[in-house]
């Protein structure tokens, strides 16, 4: 879930005027008209002026606050969000802005609505690797906070293996890492931020159906993959839900998870991805709630903590019968 989709239209405009920013559209529901997509870059394009209206630690602290609320009302317990600072470094945000902001509304989420966060600091994969060594860089006096590093952006163009000296040394430093691909990439994309950059988990992933070994491979090693059916559906990925890999990667055996990705674009967050899995893909209640206790088991919490949320799912699931 990247932090910076979640801003929803009302919000959009409410940051807008405080921080004197005019928005090309008139309204909050002109712009949510505007959430029409042909693909990846045609939506990122939408999503990087989105992120104008964020400025101040104040602006990321409301957006990160919102965000937490709204998904612990789902019954979410742990949420590890991403958020690309180099869009708005670039713009003269500080970097203490935007780092500050999303990290007291995580203090603030444990203490105030029993739940757990972690940030995930994205590098944009159409910048060079000077860049994402700069940013990394930068957050240092963060990183004590951060949980781990990712790779997100446009796919075309620009493969893992862009990014692995960074990576490396992401690892070096005792990050989790983690990196988008398989989504508008190839399978072997997926392979290569494997083997390359050594991730811990794939974020998408769903070209991997398109290579037999690499699937037995994910499903072997356990690889968890971050799949964001509806995300997938809107950025036309696939042409139906029905259509959609997820159910062909849960009978292969792999660790797949759901995941909103960025829900106000595409207007559904986390629960309303498991309904539509169950309704349009024919999952089962036993897929659901493998996916679920797959959420905790690929997560980066300790795995004390992990399994502790893994039997309150198992728990769950034998009460509900």
């Amino acid at each position: 879930m990247h932090l910076e989709g979640s801003v929803e239209p009302d919000m959009m405009f409410e940051l807008a005027k405080r921080n004197g920013i005019d928005l090309p559209w008139q309204s909050p529901e002109q712009l949510r008209a505007a959430y029409e997509f042909d693909d990846l870059r045609s939506f990122l394009n939408l999503y990087y002026q989105g992120c104008g209206v964020l400025q101040h630690e104040r602006d990321f602290y409301d957006v990160t606050s919102a965000y937490l609320r709204r998904a612990r009302a789902e019954n979410v317990v742990h949420a590890e969000v991403f958020l690309g600072p180099q869009t708005f470094v670039e713009r003269g945000v500080a970097v203490a802005e935007v780092l500050n902001g999303i990290l007291s509304a995580i203090d603030e989420a444990r203490s105030d609505l029993d739940m757990t966060a972690g940030l995930l600091v994205s590098a944009q994969r159409h910048r060079t690797q000077r860049d994402a060594f700069e940013l990394l860089d930068a957050v240092q006096p963060w990183a004590e906070r951060i949980l781990g590093f990712g790779l997100g952006g446009a796919e075309v163009g620009n493969p893992p293996v862009k990014f692995a000296a960074f990576f490396a040394e992401c690892r070096r430093q005792g990050f989790h890492v983690t990196a988008h691909a398989g989504e508008e990439g190839p399978a072997a994309y997926v392979r290569e931020a494997l083997q390359t950059l050594g991730v811990e988990r794939i974020d998408h992933g769903t070209a991997s159906v398109d290579d037999p070994t690499l699937m037995a491979e994910l499903a072997t090693q356990q690889t968890p993959l971050t799949v964001c059916p509806i995300s997938n559906l809107k950025l036309k990925v696939v042409p139906s839900l029905a259509a959609h890999p997820l159910s062909e990667m849960l009978q292969a055996g792999l660790r797949v998870t759901v995941n909103s990705d960025d829900p106000s674009y595409f207007g559904s967050y986390v629960n309303e991805n498991f309904w539509r899995c169950h309704d349009e893909m024919g999952l089962t209640k036993n897929d659901l709630v493998t996916m679920a206790r797959s959420s905790f088991l690929g997560s980066f919490l300790p795995a004390d903590e992990a399994i502790r949320h893994v039997q309150s799912v198992d728990t769950y699931a034998a009460a509900a019968g």
